[in-house]
């Protein structure tokens, strides 16, 4: 390899800048050669519709794909949770860092919990499936909330509960964390009470597929176990034929008894945006040690979902 700088593709948003460069600096470490970061402007980050409108998938992604398949960047970071499930020919999905906390958080006044929120509060997210599932959670214990459909930066969202606008907002912990703003949530919200989204929490680096020398020196930064869950989490959502704008979450986590992995769980929901109806379920089994496996694993628990109705409650389906 030469030491000529990489090219690395990222969004303009603060985060997008955040996190490809902390990525710029693993790859720094493991090729030895400079990386300078390329920011490119994606539909998403122009459009003022809302992403479900828009249809959510790859909104944010094309752009960063197009400029890597003319060769106008090296290789390019995304939020796994914004690619499609179908993975283009030309370009090879690197590397899967190990994941951050896939959690969503409440940013709320007067630093309240979800629980704590009074009767009426107004809670704003811009996505159908936090809109579903909080909405379900709010259904069964009694709680009376209205969610808000916003888009925005995490300065404009969080800036809808200084002004007063909202009670409280939903983001995912994974930017705020790689932002530095992880301080100012007011309450994690358990996987046990709002799935995340299929890949929250993950990166992608992506490159051409044809260049194996850099597919193989950026493959050193992929972590094993989050590339199986993930992998199993966006199977699920690609059996379904939902969107990333669909409401459906996913996550597959490790189960171990002491330092050892004994079994991968995959739970997945989708749901009506209103709460009042909702497909849960989970499976489990051994820890996948293949992509087939995985992708085994997520069209199982979705055969499973399909089979309690899911389909019927994701409104139009994408294709």
């Amino acid at each position: 390899m030469t030491d000529k700088a990489l090219r690395l593709g990222t969004r303009r948003s603060k985060l997008a800048m955040a996190q490809s460069g902390q990525v710029a600096d693993a790859v720094s470490r493991v090729t030895g050669r400079p990386v300078e970061l390329v920011e490119i402007t994606t539909y998403g980050d122009v459009s003022r519709e809302a992403l479900a409108q828009i249809g959510g998938t790859g909104v944010f992604v094309t752009a960063l794909r197009d400029a890597l398949v003319r060769g106008e960047v090296d290789f390019a970071v995304h939020s796994l949770k914004d690619l499609p499930t179908t993975q283009p020919e030309e370009l090879a999905l690197a590397a899967v860092p190990e994941r951050e906390d896939p959690r969503d958080v409440i940013v709320a006044r007067d630093a309240l919990k979800f629980t704590d929120l009074p009767r009426g509060a107004r809670i704003g997210t811009g996505s159908p499936r936090r809109m579903a599932q909080l909405n379900a959670y709010a259904r069964t214990h009694g709680l009376d909330i209205e969610t808000v459909a916003i888009r925005g930066n995490v300065d404009t969202r969080i800036g809808y509960v200084h002004e007063g606008r909202l009670d409280a907002v939903v983001l995912a912990a994974a930017g705020l964390n790689r932002i530095g703003r992880i301080d100012e949530v007011t309450d994690f919200l358990s996987v046990d009470t709002v799935l995340p989204a299929p890949g929250q929490g993950a990166l992608a680096i992506e490159c051409a597929a044809s260049d194996a020398e850099l597919v193989a020196a950026l493959g050193e930064l992929d972590d094993p176990h989050t590339r199986a869950a993930v992998t199993a989490e966006r199977s699920l959502l690609a059996a379904l034929e939902a969107g990333c704008s669909a409401p459906v979450g996913a996550l597959a986590d490790l189960l171990t008894d002491g330092p050892v992995i004994k079994e991968m769980r995959l739970r997945g929901v989708v749901g009506t945006t209103d709460g009042s109806r909702m497909v849960q379920q989970s499976t489990t089994g051994s820890v996948p040690l293949t992509h087939d496996g995985a992708m085994a694993l997520g069209r199982e628990l979705a055969t499973e979902m399909l089979a309690q109705g899911a389909a019927g409650l994701m409104g139009e389906r994408a294709h």
